[in-house]
């Protein structure tokens, strides 16, 4: 018997795998700045990591140029890396939710990646690991999204 002979890396496929079998993991809790001449923890152990870790899988596959701490960073990354905004996505696709208000008193958007279907990938701030969720993360008894989209992002692999 032979090697068998390897092709090219098939970053798509392996990409939506990562995300994937990223649920579930603490990889993304922690992401460490100077503030102030400080050690910080400006992910807060995980309450605020979905740029962290959507920004590491992106740069993983070269698919942005930087890791990124916010939201809005990574998506001035995806729009100068070639992402641009799509009505309908397909699996892979980043998605922007609407800012939240916090009970600190602050508010921050969201961001994570569409899965298919109505199933997204984004970090939980209260398991502080990413989780596979619904797309709005659900309605409301009205039938409204319990977080609305506000932008959707593709790009060619």
């Amino acid at each position: 018997m032979g090697t068998p002979h390897v092709g090219a890396i098939l970053q798509k496929e392996s990409y939506i795998a990562m995300v994937r079998n990223a649920e579930g993991t603490r990889l993304f809790r922690n992401l460490y700045a100077a503030v102030d001449g400080k050690r910080t923890d400006i992910v807060r152990d995980g309450d605020l990591s979905c740029a962290f870790f959507v920004s590491s899988i992106l740069c993983f596959f070269r698919l942005i140029a930087t890791p990124h701490a916010t939201v809005s960073g990574l998506v001035r990354d995806l729009e100068s890396s070639g992402w641009r905004k799509t009505e309908i996505p397909m699996p892979g696709d980043i998605i922007v939710w609407e800012p939240l208000l916090l009970s600190s008193g602050e508010t921050h958007p969201h961001i994570g990646f569409f899965l298919g279907g109505e199933k997204a990938v984004s970090n939980d701030s209260e398991t502080q690991t990413p989780i596979n969720h619904h797309v709005t993360f659900g309605a409301r008894s009205d039938g409204t999204p319990v977080r609305a989209i506000v932008a959707l992002y593709t790009r060619d692999f």
